[in-house]
């Protein structure tokens, strides 16, 4: 998987220091969401939190999750392992009676 993903990753800055490996960023924000840990339990081996968080944000605003959702998606759909039949039945969506709007009493 890290083949697909590696060269959709941004380079280096061309102004300051080199980042920390991406890679060893990319498993810390892993184990943030598997885990539903604080980032500020983030195990040492895995890197700075800090680092963890902004680079999250980072690749948000500039795009890299959008693309690398879109490799791994288009590779799953090329293998076949992706069934995309989708069913929405909107008899079972229903708001809770404080969210109707009424007024309080």
């Amino acid at each position: 998987m890290w083949d697909r993903i590696e060269p959709l990753m941004p380079a280096d800055p061309v102004r300051g220091r080199r980042w920390a490996d991406h890679r060893r960023t990319l498993e810390a924000i892993a184990w943030k969401f598997r885990t539903g840990s604080p980032w500020r339990d983030l195990p040492e081996e895995l890197g700075s939190f800090k680092t963890a968080h902004k680079r999250l944000l980072r690749w948000a605003v500039d795009g890299t999750w959008t693309r690398i959702l879109a490799a791994v998606l288009a590779a799953a759909d090329a293998d076949g392992d992706i069934g995309w039949m989708v069913s929405v039945d909107s008899t079972i969506c229903r708001a809770h009676q404080h969210a109707a709007g009424a007024r309080k009493g």
